[in-house]
């Protein structure tokens, strides 16, 4: 038994089967996390949410919002790219049990020690997955609140209204939150959207360099600002120019580039071990 936790796929089915085939992955007993993004972009969203539904139990998704904007597609709200490639998808047979089922998954996902891991390391931390991370204003007991709050929305008969109400950067803080869609939507861009704060932990939406790259004063990732992860460990993927580095030992980025011709990632959890399959793309 085994967990194993998989960066943006965003449609790379092909390095994603590679990738389970490299690790001996077996859906009776292993567990997969799929840290958000599982479609656009790359060639073949329809195979990869194909294959992702047909794990089960065994598959724990995060929704990230290239996700969330899937769903806002197929319910008339936005349209689509060209560069989505999404149009196979949208066309499919089974779209309405593809959308209902991407619809019930969560932000947040509590990643479990196995026993025996625990016992052998002394590991008492707690550990979350979620798209971009968790935002430096919130404790954790607020990140698993309103994890839910958004969920029952989306899982909800009324789920296209809440769609509708995801889009914009306001507000941008969570001080700032006064009703129940600026706690929606702030609650989705700090799950799915967020790489950098302000220095008082409020969204910062545009930059998306690295932090070895960019050369814009007043901003830190959000990582720097989070007091949650000195002692909660946190796998989150999103920030493709990170390419899986981070000095903080407690976090885990998973986003290595796939689509944009660099590798897909898949950490393996008891030993920390990291497994690549370089891009093989073909759009």
């Amino acid at each position: 038994m085994a967990i194993y936790l998989v960066g943006d796929i965003q449609g790379c089915f092909n390095e994603l089967t590679a990738l389970l085939v490299q690790v001996n992955f077996d859906d009776k007993k292993d567990t997969l996390y799929l840290a958000g993004d599982l479609v656009a972009r790359g060639p073949d969203s329809l195979k990869t949410l194909r294959l992702v539904k047909s794990l089960g139990e065994s598959a724990k998704v995060v929704l990230g919002n290239h996700d969330l904007h899937l769903l806002a597609v197929y319910a008339g709200i936005k349209k689509a790219k060209k560069s989505d490639h999404l149009a196979a998808l949208l066309a499919a047979d089974d779209i309405d049990d593809l959308m209902d089922w991407l619809a019930a998954q969560p932000l947040l996902q509590k990643i479990p020690q196995l026993n025996s891991q625990a016992e052998q390391q002394n590991i008492t931390n707690d550990a979350y997955m979620s798209h971009a991370g968790i935002s430096p204003q919130w404790q954790l007991a607020d990140a698993i609140e309103q994890a839910q709050f958004v969920h029952s929305k989306l899982a909800s008969s009324e789920r296209n209204t809440w769609l509708a109400l995801m889009y914009g950067e306001e507000p941008n803080s969570w001080r700032q939150v006064k009703s129940e869609i600026d706690k929606f939507r702030f609650s989705i861009n700090a799950f799915t959207r967020m790489r950098y704060c302000f220095s008082d932990g409020s969204l910062e939406f545009t930059q998306k360099e690295s932090p070895d790259d960019i050369n814009v004063s007043g901003i830190v990732p959000w990582y720097e600002l989070s007091h949650t992860i000195k002692d909660t460990a946190w796998v989150f993927g999103h920030w493709a120019s990170l390419m899986g580095q981070c000095s903080h030992t407690n976090i885990y980025p998973l986003d290595t580039g796939c689509v944009w011709g660099n590798q897909l990632t898949m950490l393996r959890w008891h030993d920390k071990k990291h497994f690549s399959q370089a891009a093989i793309l073909s759009i």
